[in-house]
């Protein structure tokens, strides 16, 4: 269904509309503006067939619109000369004003509402038509066939635009071009373009010419000298110069801000303007009449009086009304129409000008009106100005939306509300805007208005403005909220309600931001009674396109952080492993300014042993998650192989040269940053002897707590960073009795840049000393006295409590490699297990023990070491003096020997061997239960 391909336009879509189709059974099938307009008129109550239109007596056949639309219209009809052309002229309401026609005979042949003036063609009344639709879009329009609503006008179409003030933007009139359906032609949208811009110069030369009578009244009380040039096109004449050998031109921008506020808001007035030099001056205003009943405003400023102080002009570059459009006769033939700036000094000695000794210049003259508007548009480019430093401070959706509202609070609107999707809030993009808006912010000048809380879900019915601006893409401006039909009709009584509170103007603004939808801003007016216009409707677009691009970048960012955080959560300890050695509690807290590489781990290693790691990898982001899971995970498996923590800090920082070298470094050919370090302490606890053995490379020293509640930080040597390559590191070894407390940091908990690292430290202290408070209480006293309140690094914490194997769960026994004493270990085992209770794990211990025994006498070297531990399984461990280590290998049938490891691999739930600084470990744990 085309617009005009079948010649009538979307037929079967109205047919469907007119005769209770849904919305959506015609949505894609009619442009979003028709559609809006179907919905407008029928909710309105307008009948297709309707015949008639009100008509208005009352309108002006010669005002300023027509005498400044006369020539352009003569023009136009010239254009279309001897064509079926309807050329109208409507005012800002729909009157029609005047009528031309390409051949003068339609006259004659056309229905009244077609050919008369004074006929109203608002939508409310005369249902989708060009006047009316162009009223209700403020922009250009066009409308074929079978888009009209009316039965009557289904044979034509038409282009439509509006007339505006240049000045202060407010719609003047419609321009409308109807034609039969088959003349549509793309050329008419330029050409009433240009026909619209030759009426609006016009215009303004009207306004140019009432301020010419103003000024020539000013010359002609004698006051002041005859300029050399004329006023300036639509704006108030002024200077540019004034005073030159005194002010400079920062005092003479003070003096014309002053002079247009005094104009704009009291035209007798006087005010003392103080200027950068120190000194200050007097403003006067006064009211002024022209000959011809234009009512204006002089502003004059009082100096003393200086001889030295000279008149000069600068005249302005010439403006011309476009061709083919005629100009405007001025009204003072004897000034050139060329506009110029006035630049105007006091006037020589002897004239009239003095008042006490002071000298009179002017400033400016014109009409209040005129003052208003320049104002107005002052505060508005203020407005814009300081929207660019206080919308999007912050990386957070909400914070930014908020910003908005605050900055666009009193001084555009006095109420707005924002809505935004659920998931933009997230950090996502919503697939469904319309249907996932949740009121955001609600801020205004008042907090007793009636409108929907924050949090609250907004459903929008499809004939509201907010629905409207986010089928379109482009804001709504409803001027007059009662006469608003589709904004009644979302909710009747919530309308009701906000109109009692005086809001009577809207601007609904699409939030859109690289060409994804966030949300709708809403400006509402109560305070001032004059509606919104044109010109507030393009700054609160500017605003929400500001916000939009900042609400962007902040979701963006919540995006990524929230990615990011799920990485690294998901790459922490989900869980605690079992394990006897320590009790132990965690945190983990993301930095403000985004996720980094900070991590945590404990593993159970062999004979009851834990290591305890913590780490941090520098930058922040997915790249610092993804490595910090890389290193977790190669620590995990260092740590598996049994390494002494100096060794295991070593191949992490073999393996950071590695992957820097992988990822390209620093190159920016590759486009890939390297990955710059990263720092890692690694303690290891053995509960049967209380030693601790750590490390550290380029990491915070742990603190230790003793039972009596002492807290030092260990003075571990530091070691180099991670990723620097070939730096040896050094363990070290603290005796921690039993319930000691050993605490590993990264350095965001320490670090602020707010804050002395020392009274950090001391803090930390202080935090601690409470030997008999349980891990998970220590966790959050640390954070709760130590934790800057805006991290600007992540935060990893642990904090274990030690725990011993009491001596009488250890049993040892020591041999010489004498295969005839493994008798005796197995028996002694035995007698050791049935003191302990487990006589059904007898058997395999037995047989574990054997075979380990024998390895140790065949195979290493003197003193031979058998230790049993009973803790939540049963530990056989045989030492030796001897670097070999056993493997599992698979015999063959006729094979004698070589089936002993797997012979323990079967009766074992775990085996392995560690080694130590004077040889070896073979160990292997068994289930409680074995048999």
């Amino acid at each position: 269904m085309g617009v005009v391909g079948d010649r009538t336009g979307p037929v079967r879509s109205r047919d469907r509309f007119l005769h209770g189709g849904s919305v959506e059974s015609v949505e894609g099938t009619v442009r979003s503006p028709i559609l809006s307009s179907w919905q407008r008129c029928q909710l309105l109550g307008l009948s297709p067939d309707q015949s008639t239109l009100p008509f208005n007596e009352d309108f002006d056949p010669d005002g300023p619109l027509v005498r400044a639309a006369g020539p352009v219209l003569d023009r136009l009809q010239s254009i279309f000369a001897g064509t079926q052309m309807n050329i109208s002229l409507a005012d800002g309401h729909g009157t029609v004003l005047e009528r031309r026609f390409g051949d003068t005979s339609l006259r004659r042949h056309l229905a009244p509402i077609q050919s008369v003036p004074g006929f109203v063609f608002a939508e409310q009344v005369a249902g989708t038509n060009g006047i009316g639709l162009t009223i209700a879009e403020r922009r250009l329009v066009q409308v074929y066939g079978a888009e009209h609503f009316a039965e009557r006008s289904q044979s034509s179409a038409c282009t439509a635009i509006p007339v505006r003030d240049q000045l202060s933007g407010r719609i003047e009139g419609i321009l409308c071009l109807g034609y039969p359906y088959t003349d549509a032609d793309p050329a008419l949208v330029p050409l009433v373009r240009r026909a619209a811009q030759a009426v609006e110069q016009r215009l303004m030369e009207q306004s140019s010419a009432r301020e010419r009578s103003l000024l020539q009244a000013c010359l002609d009380a004698g006051r002041l000298a005859r300029p050399a040039q004329g006023p300036p096109n639509g704006h108030p004449i002024g200077t540019n110069e004034l005073f030159p050998s005194e002010l400079d031109q920062s005092d003479q921008l003070i003096l014309k801000e002053k002079a247009t506020e005094l104009m704009s808001s009291d035209p007798l007035a006087t005010a003392e303007v103080p200027l950068t030099c120190g000194r200050s001056v007097t403003l006067v205003s006064r009211p002024l009449t022209s000959p011809s009943g234009v009512e204006g405003v002089v502003v004059e400023v009082l100096l003393p009086k200086n001889p030295e102080i000279t008149e000069r002009h600068a005249p302005a570059p010439a403006l011309t009304a476009p061709p083919p459009w005629p100009p405007v006769t001025p009204d003072t033939p004897d000034t050139p129409d060329t506009p110029s700036t006035t630049v105007r000094a006091p006037s020589a000695p002897g004239a009239d000008d003095s008042t006490d000794g002071m000298v009179r210049g002017l400033v400016l003259v014109g009409e209040p009106e005129v003052g208003r508007y320049a104002v107005a548009a002052r505060r508005r480019l203020e407005l814009l100005a300081e929207a660019s430093n206080r919308i999007g401070t912050t990386l957070d959706v909400s914070r930014t939306a908020w910003e908005l509202a605050e900055t666009a609070v009193p001084r555009l609107a006095d109420f707005v509300t924002i809505d935004l999707p659920d998931a933009v809030l997230r950090g996502e993009e919503s697939a469904n805007p319309a249907t996932e808006m949740h009121r955001t912010v609600v801020h205004g000048i008042r907090k007793d208005c009636p409108f929907y809380p924050v949090g609250e879900q907004v459903s929008l019915r499809p004939t509201t403005p907010h629905m409207r601006c986010l089928a379109t893409g482009q804001p709504v401006l409803e001027p007059d909220l009662t006469a608003a039909f589709g904004w009644i009709a979302q909710d009747p009584d919530h309308a009701e309600l906000l109109l009692a509170h005086n809001i009577h103007s809207l601007i609904t603004v699409p939030m859109l931001a690289r060409g994804v939808l966030l949300g709708i801003a809403s400006f509402y007016r109560s305070q001032d009674p004059a509606p919104y216009g044109d010109d507030d409707r393009s700054l609160a677009q500017e605003l929400a396109a500001r916000a939009a691009l900042c609400i962007d970048n902040a979701r963006r960012y919540t995006r990524e952080h929230t990615l990011a955080l799920a990485l690294q959560r998901s790459l922490l300890p989900r869980g605690l492993p079992e394990q006897d050695a320590v009790e132990v509690a965690h945190r983990y807290l993301p930095a403000e300014s985004g996720v980094g590489g900070d991590w945590f781990d404990v593993i159970p290693l062999s004979g009851t042993r834990v290591a305890l790691l913590v780490g941090d990898v520098v930058g922040h982001g997915l790249h610092a998650a993804a490595t910090m899971g890389r290193l977790r995970t190669a620590a995990r498996n260092f740590a598996e192989l049994e390494l002494a923590p100096d060794e295991l800090l070593t191949h992490l920082d073999n393996l950071m040269v590695r992957l820097d070298r992988e990822e390209g470094g620093d190159d920016p050919a590759v486009g890939v940053t390297g990955i710059v370090g990263a720092t890692c302490l690694y303690a290891i606890y053995d509960p049967t002897t209380q030693q601790c053995t750590m490390a550290r490379a380029g990491h915070p020293p742990p603190a230790l707590v003793r039972s009596d509640g002492t807290v030092t930080f260990p003075d571990l040597p530091a070691g180099p960073p991670l990723g620097l390559g070939g730096l040896p590191f050094e363990s070290a070894e603290i005796h921690l009795p039993e319930h000691s407390q050993l605490v590993l940091y990264t350095d965001g908990l320490i670090e602020d840049r707010l804050r002395d690292i020392d009274v950090a430290l001391e803090d930390l202290r202080r935090a601690l000393a409470h030997p008999d408070r349980a891990p998970e209480d220590t966790c959050q006293a640390v954070i709760d006295a130590v934790a800057p309140d805006h991290p600007g690094d992540d935060i990893a914490l642990l904090v274990a409590r030690t725990n011993a194997v009491p001596p009488d769960r250890i049993a040892t026994w020591v041999l010489s490699a004498d295969p005839a004493l493994v008798s005796d270990v197995r028996a002694a085992a035995v007698g050791q297990l049935s003191q302990w209770g487990l006589d059904e794990s007898a058997f395999a211990t037995e047989l574990l023990l054997s075979e380990l025994v024998t390895n140790a006498v065949r195979y290493g070297a003197e003193p031979i070491r058998v230790r049993l531990i009973h803790k939540r399984t049963l530990i056989c461990e045989v030492f030796d003096t001897s670097s070999t280590a056993p493997r599992m290998r698979h015999a063959a049938t006729t094979d004698e020997g070589g089936r002993g490891l797997f012979l323990v691999a079967q009766l074992a739930q775990a085996w392995g061997t560690r080694y130590t600084t004077d040889g070896k470990v073979i160990w292997a744990e068994c289930a409680l239960d074995a048999a």
